[in-house]
């Protein structure tokens, strides 16, 4: 019975929420959004199954979301099905070798930023000195940028790529991992950076575009209504 299934629980990042992978064709965000919280509040009554979210991610899913204008009704139904909890950073315990890695890796990523700066350095001592405050000649916004403004703007996006692609970058998603950790829980996201990490931390991990059909396949499988 599906009262006596052993429980499983999520922690659930903010991507879930926003990749275009979980909404069905032409359907809106609205929409797309209350039909994956109409399954984890289904999952959660028929299989025991719980989903969390650390305070950090929730006010950055909340933010986010309000910026695109999302119902109010999907907060209400937010709040009522994904558990909002601090993880314990006191009491959670890391192994060394993985902060070993980590800074090991930022370690590695500064110097490959650095090195980025260096070229778009060499590449403006070869400019030829007009050309650092003469604008080019396309039209919208790049007419008024200079070929220096241009080689700037093309670092900024190596560097970003350089030092922060695929590693853990903000408080929020180290929440993520800790209390995945400290509830033996499976991490939903679609951000790379984190399900590599999750791999460190030896935690479950489900993309997020996949996890709709992860909770309909246990419904079905366990023989719910509506889900046969």
């Amino acid at each position: 019975m599906p009262g006596e299934l052993p429980r499983q629980q999520f922690v659930l990042d903010t991507s879930l929420f926003i990749t275009e992978e979980i909404r069905l064709a032409d359907e809106s965000l609205d929409d797309a959004l209350g039909r994956l919280l109409d399954l984890i509040a289904t999952a959660r009554l028929e299989l025991n199954i719980s989903c969390h979210m650390p305070p950090s991610i929730h006010d950055e899913l909340a933010t986010m979301l309000r910026d695109r204008g999302v119902d109010e009704d999907v907060f209400e139904r937010l709040d009522t099905w994904v558990v909002r909890k601090s993880p314990d950073r006191y009491g959670v315990t890391i192994p060394a070798n993985i902060v070993y890695d980590f800074i090991s890796e930022m370690s590695d990523r500064v110097d490959r930023g650095l090195r980025v700066s260096e070229q778009a350095l060499r590449e403006v001592e070869q400019l030829d000195p007009e050309a650092l405050a003469s604008p080019g000649d396309e039209n919208g916004a790049d007419a008024y940028m200079t070929e220096a403004d241009r080689i700037l703007s093309s670092m900024r996006d190596k560097y970003r790529r350089a030092l922060r692609k695929g590693v853990l970058d903000s408080r929020e998603d180290f929440d993520l991992l800790v209390l995945a950790r400290e509830l033996e829980a499976g991490v939903v996201t679609e951000d790379r950076g984190i399900i590599s990490w999750a791999d460190e931390f030896g935690l479950r991990y489900v993309r997020g575009g996949q996890f709709p059909t992860l909770l309909e396949e246990y419904l079905r499988a366990t023989g719910v209504d509506g889900y046969e």
